[in-house]
């Protein structure tokens, strides 16, 4: 009698241990998953910080080095919107890499960088259209010769603010890019200060 009791024991110890394992390795592998989803999440968002720090920097760039070229001989030289076009092809690798925007656990910081490159790139492609389109009436004046034509004159002038405006909207926007590098630095571990001073030294 003696010796099923002590069996019925054991066996009740062994259960126990049997459920006190499972429970231990369920929780070890739940603590697991949750630290490899925190590390891949924190690489990730630093992967994401440094690429639009990046990004951001040399765009930062581009356009200081337009604004120096702007204020040389004519405001729409060939130099200022070759400066500008290389700026839109920044917003074009941002554009093809947007969805790496989510990896940045911040909504606010997430939402300045789309809100500023929407506020660059619309004026810049504004830009672009009114040049292309004082080209195609100054065409015209010369076809023209000494006809007067006051409509493409006043035309050409309208466009030539219009221009004007919309890169005074881009440079003030401008000034908004070293506050979200400086906030996309503690996420990326890493300075773009230098970066940003060896760009605008070139």
């Amino acid at each position: 009698m003696a010796g099923q009791i002590f069996d019925a024991a054991a066996n009740q110890s062994a259960v126990w241990a049997v459920i006190l394992g499972a429970v231990l390795a369920t929780a070890g592998g739940f603590v697991a998953t949750q630290m490899e989803r925190y590390v891949e999440h924190h690489r990730r968002e630093r992967n994401a910080a440094l690429f639009f720090g990046e990004l951001l920097t040399t765009l930062q760039i581009i356009l200081y080095h337009a604004h120096n070229a702007h204020g040389r001989g004519d405001p729409f030289g060939p130099i200022t919107l070759r400066m500008l076009k290389s700026a839109r092809k920044e917003i074009d690798i941002y554009d093809r890499n947007r969805e790496t925007l989510f990896d940045l656990r911040h909504g606010d910081l997430r939402a300045r960088i789309q809100n500023l490159i929407i506020r660059i790139a619309m004026p810049i492609e504004g830009v672009f259209d009114a040049t292309d389109e004082i080209l195609r009436c100054q065409d015209q004046l010369r076809d023209a010769g000494a006809i007067p034509r006051p409509d493409l004159e006043g035309r050409v002038e309208s466009l030539r603010q219009q221009r004007d405006s919309g890169y005074e909207f881009i440079m003030e926007r401008v000034e908004a890019l070293p506050a979200i590098i400086g906030d996309l630095e503690p996420l990326a571990h890493q300075s773009f200060r230098k970066l940003g001073e060896i760009g605008r030294n070139i």
